[in-house]
């Protein structure tokens, strides 16, 4: 299996040039998902400096998500037209410009505008970097190059709201974008005068113009109706009814036309080999409950418990130092054990982690909260790279580039589901919750206990009433917090059971052997 897939490209690197290139590829993908999440708990900071509310600097967040979104799936077309090199060196010179222009925008319409044009460039940045690291080490060390990969896959997403949240708290919010250009410009130089002679075979491909303008009308309504699906109370708003009528028909179409044009944007029929389809398939939901839950725990910290950006933040570090210390570990056994193995002992961890959330009662301190994310990080360090290895499983190696982009659009989609699924959960429970606890005490003598005793400490009745409905609503909260934490338990352990559908990957040559 080694020598044909060896025959088909330049030989691997060695040494110093190799490590080298990996740091500076590796990098490329911590920015872009770090770009994915460092503004999300800067918004109520951004709208206050450009006069705006926090509902319209959603947007900040949507716009980055549907133009990525939409450039994701299109990744293998680009590389074979342009070249693996070309085409991720491009993106990442031009996401490097487009985050300068974020930093300097002077309102509203301008930052969406270039967030924009910073989530198109970096669509092939995270399929283009993975790419590249496979093909620069040899079959043996595959693995070991998803692991580099998969740390900075894993890195990102915690860090995005620690860094963000600090510079939100001590600098101008414009440094989430400017930090990027350093970094930008290294890894560009870096991967170009590095990679620039060993560029993929490019080939005149036509371009699917109906096909690409059905997923940018499918793709945008949907993430346009996730985003603004919860304000508007869902499917009693019109707006969001024709959104979700027009994503439904765009997407049945797209299907259509992509599954019979003789020269598809995106290589649908790549669904056909059977671990790419039910690891995909894991891979997104694994990747839906992890991202939900990373959402939910610093907006609960913030908005009931009193943490500051930075604090919220820094919980969830333990996770992410966890993830790089056991990944080369991971990176080293993935060679040797199944690769299924190692998704049910992540999946687990992730249940096992989440299930201790559950249990989190009011009075918890940091260490409860950051005691089931050193679990997760477990799972974290293991996840990305059992899953990739699966679903890349029987891909030749020309088409990596495809299924990358596919499976990580699928991932961007699925992780916008999550969020809006979980934030409106999160507040219809609480409202359920409330509504309960409220009757429990009512004005009986639970209620006339504890306002008597408030008002002995010298508060009046009223400011004991507003400290008695305080206290449901953190308990509501709390309540709905530890529900969702424990259906993201049971979600991770039926995610086992789909993993072994897979069959079982080859070994010895990474995710990449060919059949």
């Amino acid at each position: 299996m080694a020598a044909p897939t060896q025959a088909q490209g330049p030989a691997p690197l060695v040494g110093g040039q190799r490590a080298l290139i990996a740091f500076a590829l590796a990098l490329g993908t911590f920015m872009m998902v770090l770009d994915s999440t460092i503004a999300n708990v800067s918004l109520p900071t951004i709208a206050g400096n450009l006069g705006v509310s926090s509902d319209n600097s959603t947007w900040v967040i949507t716009a980055f998500a549907v133009a990525n979104g939409v450039a994701v799936p299109l990744t293998g077309w680009l590389m074979g037209r342009f070249g693996v090199v070309r085409t991720f060196c491009t993106a990442v010179a031009a996401f490097t410009v487009a985050s300068f222009l974020c930093g300097i925008a002077w309102d509203l319409p301008s930052l969406i505008v270039f967030r924009i044009l910073q989530g198109a460039c970096s669509g092939p940045m995270m399929p283009g970097s993975q790419a590249l690291l496979i093909s620069i080490f040899p079959p043996d060390k595959r693995s070991t190059a998803l692991g580099v990969w998969s740390m900075t896959t894993l890195v990102g997403p915690v860090m995005g709201p620690i860094l963000g949240g600090y510079i939100s708290d001590n600098y101008h919010w414009s440094w989430i974008f400017l930090i990027n250009i350093p970094f930008g410009i290294f890894t560009t130089l870096i991967c170009w005068n590095g990679l620039k002679s060993r560029e993929t075979p490019t080939r005149k491909l036509p371009i699917d113009t109906v096909g690409l303008l059905l997923l940018v009308v499918w793709v945008g309504s949907l993430q346009i109706m996730l985003d603004l699906g919860k304000n508007a109370d869902w499917f009693n708003d019109p707006a969001i009814c024709v959104l979700a009528v027009v994503a439904a028909v765009g997407f049945v179409a797209w299907i259509i036309w992509e599954l019979t044009d003789a020269n598809p944007a995106v290589d649908l029929s790549l669904f056909a080999n059977r671990n790419f389809a039910i690891g995909t398939l894991a891979f997104c939901l694994g990747y839906a409950v992890f991202f939900a839950n990373t959402l939910i725990l610093p907006l609960w910290l913030q908005t009931q418990l009193g943490y500051t950006a930075t604090w919220a933040g820094l919980i969830a570090a333990p996770s992410g130092v966890v993830a790089v210390l056991i990944s080369p570990l991971a990176a080293r056994l993935s060679g040797k054990v199944d690769a299924r193995i190692l998704a049910t002992i992540s999946f687990l961890a992730f249940a096992v982690s989440y299930w201790m959330r559950s249990n989190l009662v009011t009075g918890a301190t940091v260490f409860d909260f950051m005691a089931p994310l050193l679990v997760q990080g477990i799972a974290m360090s293991i996840f990305f790279l059992a899953m990739v290895t699966i679903l890349l499983d029987g891909i030749a190696p020309p088409r990596i580039p495809s299924a990358t982009g596919i499976s990580n659009f699928a991932r961007i989609v699925a992780g916008s589901f999550a969020a809006s699924i979980i934030t409106t959960a999160w507040d219809r429970r609480e409202a359920i919750h409330q509504s309960r606890l409220a009757e429990a005490i009512g004005q009986g003598m639970p209620y006339q206990m504890a306002s008597e005793g408030i008002q002995k400490l010298g508060a009046t009745s009223t400011q004991a009433a507003a400290a008695i409905t305080r206290q449901m609503v953190g308990q509501a909260y709390l309540l709905a917090s530890t529900d969702l934490f424990r259906v993201s338990a049971w979600l991770c352990a039926a995610m086992v059971v789909i993993v072994w559908f897979t069959r079982r990957p080859k070994g010895g040559h990474g995710p990449v052997a060919a059949d």
